[in-house]
């Protein structure tokens, strides 16, 4: 690779990291190229070079996003139980507890806002839950659950909505607790 493929990769990445981060922090819609341009230290120019329109950037956000689940999934896959492997994703919220009081969840306030866009199909923005739905869902089913797409829905409903409430109220502990409340759940189960 040619020191300009690396700096053209490089400058895209930061395009993509800085959309992410806005979109996190202030949400899509008020989220510009200039605000994105001027993060990511590019001039806003260049962002036409990489992306034509706003929505192409999104749609990098949410495969960036989407990357990072399969990530986090696969490393968990890793863990020897079903059961550690379950607590090891509700406790990746509770990490992330306070930049989710401040912000939301990156993922549940991304694809909340993608689906109440009109010219949006749910498509791109749900394949995120929907991996973590089929991932959490085996995971039950490996612990011999019938019930594995219901408790699937719970977990993942359950840490939402802690999501949602630690924002609101802007308290980290909210999120943090559910996870414990989560963990023992989990432990019930299994």
């Amino acid at each position: 690779m040619t020191d300009s493929a690396t700096t053209s990769s490089g400058k895209r990445d930061r395009l993509v990291e800085s959309a992410k981060a806005l979109i996190h922090e202030q949400g899509v819609h008020p989220t510009t190229l200039a605000d994105i341009a001027e993060r990511a230290e590019v001039p806003v120019g260049n962002v036409y070079y990489y992306f034509k329109t706003k929505d192409e950037i999104v749609a990098a956000v949410v495969d960036e996003h989407l990357q990072q689940v399969r990530a986090l999934l696969a490393r968990l896959d890793s863990r020897q139980t079903p059961r550690t492997r379950l607590k090891g994703l509700a406790r990746n919220w509770a990490d992330a507890a306070p930049a989710v009081a401040q912000s939301g969840c990156p993922l549940g306030s991304l694809c909340s806002e993608l689906a109440k866009r009109a010219d949006e199909s749910p498509g791109a923005s749900a394949e995120i839950f929907n991996v973590l739905l089929s991932w959490v869902e085996a995971q039950f089913r490996e612990l011999g659950r019938r019930d594995a797409p219901d408790l699937a829905l719970m977990l993942l409903s359950g840490v939402q909505g802690a999501a949602l409430l630690s924002n609101t109220f802007g308290d980290p502990s909210v999120m943090t607790r559910q996870v414990r409340q989560l963990d023992r759940w989990i432990d019930s189960l299994a």
